[in-house]
């Protein structure tokens, strides 16, 4: 029951991502095309994502409330527009079901360490597991985001790195103990990743990329950071190699480097130790 409590969760955060995903990138779009973003009264103050009622791509009739619930609406609608009866991307429905997924994952992974119901752990528990919801949450909204439209949503690091400084508060209070090479991973990522932006002139990465190079490492710490950015830079450079021989990418052309950041932190979080201590040996 409780993975299934939390899919259900999944599926609706996954919709309240989507809104985000949507709103910001159009925001930034226009903002890097010079175009004026109407901004007025309380509104010009919050983000995108917190104004008005969502509407259908194609022919702006707002949604109705029965046709956005989580993933079952995609499939009584058939993938189309009530309305308009244009196809609904398919990114709506599958950003849902992944975040469904990965809330599941991140219960399966952190339940092995945390006792829930135990008289004086089950709150420490809950918060460290409601903490990497919210970080998988934003991580995962970064990875579409940017793999998508070349955008790192600059809510998703706000909230990320406001959850990693939570969870060192959150040690600290329960065990006493600060891991501070947390942020020092932080700042060291974020300076070696902006450097990179320096000597390349920004062709290879973007200023969300060292935004997010300090969010992993306030999530990792040393030494998982380093097997974090070479598995980064590894499998960036993979990829890319392989578009190129096929056709499918030029020398000079862009790809989203945020994914391979994100995976590296994945990779670094459950195997990062393990290859460190190979590297030493």
């Amino acid at each position: 029951m409780i993975y299934w409590l939390l899919f259900i969760i999944g599926l609706c955060i996954g919709s309240f991502l989507n809104v985000v995903i949507y709103r910001e990138t159009r925001n930034e779009v226009k903002r890097f095309a010079n175009l004026k973003v109407k901004k007025e009264g309380i509104g010009r103050y919050l983000p995108s994502w917190t104004k008005g009622r969502s509407v259908c791509d194609h022919c702006g009739r707002k949604i109705r409330w029965y046709d956005n619930i989580p993933l079952l609406s995609y499939l009584l609608l058939r993938g189309r527009c009530r309305f308009c009866k244009k196809k609904i991307s398919f990114q709506y429905p599958l950003v849902e079901f992944l975040t469904g997924l990965e809330f599941v994952w991140i219960y399966f992974l952190v339940q092995k360490n945390l006792l829930f119901f135990s008289r004086f752990e089950g709150f420490y528990s809950f918060l460290s597991l409601f903490i990497w919801l919210v970080l998988g949450a934003c991580l995962l909204t970064i990875f579409i985001a940017d793999w998508q439209y070349q955008i790192i949503p600059d809510s998703s690091i706000l909230a990320g790195s406001l959850a990693g400084f939570f969870k060192i508060w959150v040690d600290y209070f329960y065990t006493g103990m600060v891991d501070f090479s947390l942020l020092w991973s932080a700042l060291g990522a974020s300076l070696f990743l902006g450097g990179l932006v320096l000597i390349t002139k920004g062709e290879g990465m973007g200023l969300g990329d060292i935004k997010l190079g300090f969010l992993m490492g306030l999530i990792l710490g040393f030494p998982k950071i380093v097997s974090a950015l070479f598995f980064s830079f590894l499998t960036g450079a993979g990829l890319g190699v392989i578009l190129i021989l096929l056709g499918r990418k030029k020398l000079k052309s862009q790809i989203a480097f945020g994914p391979f950041l994100i995976g590296g932190l994945v990779f670094s979080l459950i195997w990062g130790e393990a290859v460190w201590q190979w590297f030493s040996c």
